[in-house]
């Protein structure tokens, strides 16, 4: 028998007004959220940081020469001038492209190769190679620079180009070919077979599948490749005798000697050495972001 108790309803519960919900989430959100002022001031002070020593660099490249001004006026390129004619900048910098785009080319090109058959390949020592790979990060490159000198030195190789371009490759590959790999996992694997289903070989299949999908890795790792071997001193300072072989961070050093230094031409050459890299990375920040956040989903 039913009672009377049992056929009750359960009240249900009133809803607050939207009013009374705007106004506790609006107070929730003002307690939360942080005052300007904590936001801006630590931005502001890394980036007094950041740019103070850009500013004086700029400051002692472009003020005349015994000038002690704060402010770059009258503007001169008398420095610029200098460095580029008279310190052969201009050789400097030619080596400098030379080195960096083969770098670029000749690690990326290996790197794709390698990262493909750690990606898409299974083999008994692929753990152990990988394992290889990380290692070598740990490695200095001041420690490679004896067996790599005694290589060059019988292949006949010193004071050439070649030289530190094999150098830097070896150097950039290790790291090049374990991001690499990861960025062709993310590319499904039935993709390729869809390729290898209607015809295409392994190498067809993968210019034209998998290649255009790795474009922002490729240029991410290319980029790295091409930095490093640009602002790199110490290959091209051990392996390069002739002067007009050297890159621009070795002529760099030659602007400081044990006396003096030419703080208006050492400031120029650096801004000189800084533009390319500022331009590369201003062009291609958008592939850097997508590859780096396309390697990082899995690996």
């Amino acid at each position: 028998m039913i009672t009377e108790e049992a056929t009750e309803v359960a009240p249900v519960p009133v809803r607050p007004p939207a009013a009374a919900d705007r106004r506790r989430h609006g107070r929730k959100r003002a307690w939360d959220e942080a005052p300007r002022w904590q936001i801006y001031l630590p931005l502001g002070i890394y980036l007094v940081f950041t740019l103070v020593p850009f500013y004086w660099i700029l400051l002692f490249a472009l003020r005349p020469a015994g000038s002690t001004s704060l402010v770059p006026w009258p503007v001169t390129f008398d420095h610029f001038e200098k460095v580029w004619n008279e310190r052969d900048f201009g050789i400097y910098f030619q080596n400098s492209v030379i080195t960096g785009v083969a770098t670029l080319l000749l690690t990326t090109g290996v790197a794709l190769a390698g990262g493909y058959a750690l990606a898409r390949f299974d083999f008994r020592i692929k753990r152990g190679f990988m394992l290889a790979l990380l290692c070598t990060q740990f490695v200095p490159g001041a420690l490679l620079l004896v067996p790599l000198f005694q290589i060059f030195a019988q292949l006949k190789m010193i004071n050439s180009l070649g030289s530190v371009i094999i150098a830097e490759t070896v150097f950039q590959l290790p790291l090049s070919m374990i991001l690499i790999s990861g960025f062709i996992r993310n590319v499904p694997y039935s993709l390729e077979e869809a390729a290898w289903v209607d015809g295409c070989g392994r190498f067809t299949a993968f210019r034209i599948v998998v290649l255009p999908l790795l474009r922002p890795g490729l240029i991410a790792v290319g980029s790295f490749a091409f930095v490093h071997a640009w602002n790199h001193f110490l290959f091209a300072l051990m392996f390069l005798s002739d002067q007009t072989k050297q890159t621009i961070p070795v002529g760099l050093n030659t602007l400081m000697s044990a006396d003096s230094v030419d703080l208006g031409a050492l400031a120029a050459g650096g801004i000189i050495a800084a533009v390319p890299v500022v331009i590369v990375f201003a062009f291609i920040q958008k592939w850097l972001i997508t590859g780096f956040s396309a390697g990082a989903v899995k690996g």
